[in-house]
C-alpha cells in the first residue's frame, strides 16, 4: 500500500471511547481525535503519543528524529542481510514500533510495556501488527532488559516515564551495561531524555553512556543542549562508530536540531556524574 493510499484509508475505527478517563493499570488513559485524523494518547494527564493515520508519519519531534537514525543504521552493515531485530523500552501508544513496522515489515520488534490494561487496549485501538513482527510483553523494563540474552539486537530504544521522569534505575551504569551486552556488536541504543532545566541529567546520562560506550551522540535544539529548556532530547551509543550522515538528515526535519558536535558532548561527559 503507497503512503497515499495509507493516508486516504479510514483509520484506527477500533477506538475506545474519546475525551473520557478510560481505566489501565496504572491510572487511566484519554483518546482525543485531531481535525488531521490523528490521535493523541495521554497516560495520567500527560501526553504519551500521538499516532497519525499514515503510520510512518511520526508527530512527536523526537520520535522523527529516532526514526531518521534507525533508518540510517538499518540501511548499513550486517542489518541489510537479515532480519532487524528491534527493542523498545516503554510502549504508550507504539508509533515509532508501528511507523518501522510500516516502513520494514520484515523487522521483527519487541515492546516492553509496564501497564498490562494498556498492552491489551493499544493493538485493536491503533491496528498495530500481529506478533511476531511487533510483539507486545508486559513486564518492568529493567527486568526485561536484564532477561534478554546477548548479542539480541540490532535496535534498542528507550522511552520509559514515570510522570515527566525516566525511572532512575534505567538511567544507571548498570542499566547502561545491560543494554550493551543485549546490542548486537554494532547494535545501536537510542533513548529519549527530557531533561529539566539546571538539573544536570543530560550531562549525568552522557557521562554514564560514555563509561561503557565507545561512541556517544546527542541530537537537541540548541536551548535543550545549553539546558536552559527543557525539551527531550535523543541520546546515541554504539560500540561502533555511529551512523552517518545523522546530522545531514536532521537538516530535513522542520525543527532545527542537530547532532552535538564532539567537543559538546565531551563538555557535557566532563559536567556530569556516572550514575550508579
Amino acid at each position: 500500500m503507497s503512503r497515499r493510499q495509507r493516508r486516504s484509508a479510514r483509520p484506527f475505527e477500533n477506538l475506545g471511547s474519546l475525551e473520557t478517563p478510560i481505566p489501565i493499570s496504572t491510572g487511566y488513559a484519554r483518546l482525543s481525535r485531531e481535525n488531521d485524523g490523528s490521535v493523541l494518547l495521554d497516560i495520567n494527564g500527560m501526553p504519551s503519543s500521538h499516532l497519525h493515520p499514515d503510520p510512518e508519519f511520526l508527530v512527536f519531534e523526537y520520535m522523527r528524529w529516532m526514526q531518521l537514525v534507525i533508518e540510517l543504521q538499518l540501511a548499513a552493515g550486517d542489518v541489510r542481510s537479515s532480519a532487524p531485530q528491534l527493542a523498545h523500552l516503554g510502549g504508550g501508544g507504539c508509533s515509532l514500533p508501528r511507523a518501522l513496522a510500516a516502513a520494514h515489515p520484515d523487522s521483527r520488534q519487541i515492546v516492553v510495556e509496564l501497564d498490562a490494561l494498556l498492552a491489551e487496549q493499544v493493538r485493536p485501538w491503533f491496528d498495530l501488527p500481529r506478533s511476531p513482527q511487533l510483539r507486545l510483553r508486559v513486564d518492568d523494563a529493567l527486568g526485561a532488559l536484564s532477561a534478554w540474552r546477548a548479542d539480541r539486537f540490532d535496535v534498542l530504544v528507550r522511552d520509559v516515564f514515570s510522570g515527566s521522569v525516566t525511572p532512575p534505575e534505567l538511567l544507571t551504569v548498570d542499566a547502561a551495561r545491560q543494554v550493551a551486552r543485549v546490542l548486537r556488536e554494532d547494535g545501536l541504543y537510542l533513548a529519549n531524555c527530557a531533561a529539566p532545566p539546571g538539573s544536570g541529567m543530560l550531562a549525568d546520562e552522557v557521562a554514564t553512556l560514555c563509561t561503557v560506550f565507545e561512541h556517544v551522540g546527542v541530537i537537541a535544539e540548541p536551548a535543550h543542549l545549553s539546558g536552559k529548556r527543557r525539551g527531550n532530547c535523543v541520546l546515541l551509543a554504539s560500540a561502533h562508530p555511529l551512523p552517518e550522515g545523522v546530522d545531514r538528515v536532521l537538516r530535513s526535519d522542520p525543527v532545527s536540531v542537530r547532532l552535538a558536535r564532539s567537543a559538546q558532548v565531551q563538555a557535557l561527559r566532563r559536567a556530569g556524574r556516572v550514575l550508579v
